[in-house]
C-alpha cells in the first residue's frame, strides 16, 4: 500500500507541476517568442522516479508571427485534462486513506 501511495503522490506532483505549467502559457500567450511547455505523462508515468517532470515543448503548434505558439483553446482542454486526472487521483488517494482507517478501526475492536 505504501509502494501505492509513493506512486500515487509522484502522480499528484507532476499533475502539479503539468497545472503550473498550463497557467505560465496562459500568462504568456502574448509574450512574443515565448514557446509553449508541457509535462510528457507517458515518460513520467513510466519513469515515476520521484525527481521532478521532465518539461518539454510540443511539437506541431501553430506558431504567430511574433513567434508564439501558445493557443488558449489547446490550454484549456489541457486544464480540463489535468482537472480529471487531479479528480481521478484524489479518489484514489481518499479510498486509500479510507482503507487505512478501517484497518486501524478493526485493529483496536479485536
Amino acid at each position: 500500500m505504501v509502494d501505492g501511495l509513493s506512486k500515487l503522490e509522484q502522480y499528484l506532483d507532476a499533475v502539479s507541476a503539468r497545472q503550473k505549467l498550463v497557467a505560465r502559457n496562459i500568462a504568456n500567450a502574448d509574450t512574443p517568442g515565448y514557446k509553449t511547455q508541457d509535462i510528457d505523462f507517458q515518460s513520467e508515468l513510466s519513469r515515476a522516479s520521484g525527481s521532478s517532470p521532465t518539461v518539454i515543448e510540443p511539437e506541431g503548434l501553430p506558431t504567430k508571427n511574433d513567434g508564439n505558439n501558445v493557443s488558449l483553446d489547446h490550454q484549456a482542454r489541457l486544464l480540463a485534462e489535468n482537472d480529471i486526472r487531479f479528480n481521478i487521483a484524489t479518489q484514489l488517494l481518499r479510498g486509500n486513506i479510507h482503507e487505512i482507517r478501517e484497518a486501524i478501526t478493526e485493529g483496536r475492536t479485536s
